[in-house]
């Protein structure tokens, strides 16, 4: 658990480089403090965090991304309209290929870890959420190493091939 004074260490020390070194803590201190006593809610947090890998953390990440990051492309007025259309094609597209691929490959490299080479030799003896963690993280690091060549093998692709379908609809239509 995290403590206040803890916080307020992470707020000084991000902090200590601005003009403005209590901007931070002013923000904080305008938060109101709150516990959450709902064994209820608790109940449903923990069991959220046990069984939400890094694969439904990327899905949950890149529908959020498709939902918020489009508009602010779009609303960019520093830039002329036709570069804000292509920025938004090009972000949604980003977004989608950064997406399937990041789910697909963690999802795949997280059952991978039912193989028996990928298995301690201590495996019987864990408990069962033991094990679950145990594939979580280790088929997330895996994935991770993974991850460095599919970004240049298939995302790098996948986004131009997206961006060009999406943009192949403007360019028609100024003919």
């Amino acid at each position: 658990m995290v403590s206040v004074s803890s916080i307020n260490n992470i707020i000084s020390t991000a902090s200590s480089g601005l003009k403005k070194p209590n901007v931070f803590k002013r923000l904080y201190n305008k938060l109101p403090n709150w516990e959450v006593t709902s064994d209820k809610l608790l109940t449903h947090v923990e069991n959220f965090g046990k069984k939400c890998t890094s694969a439904h953390q990327r899905g949950i990440l890149g529908a959020t991304a498709l939902l918020t990051q489009p508009f602010i492309d779009a609303r960019n007025k520093d830039v002329d309209e036709k570069t804000r259309k292509y920025s938004v094609a090009r972000t949604i597209a980003k977004i989608i290929a950064g997406t399937l691929t990041g789910v697909a490959i963690r999802y795949g490299c997280i059952k991978a870890m039912n193989w028996k080479p990928f298995l301690p030799s201590r495996w019987q003896s864990l408990t069962k959420d033991v094990q679950d963690q145990y594939k979580n993280a280790m088929g997330t690091i895996v994935s991770l190493v993974v991850m460095l060549f599919t970004n240049f093998l298939i995302d790098a692709p996948l986004t131009k091939f997206l961006t060009n379908v999406m943009t192949q609809n403007q360019k028609g239509d100024k003919k």
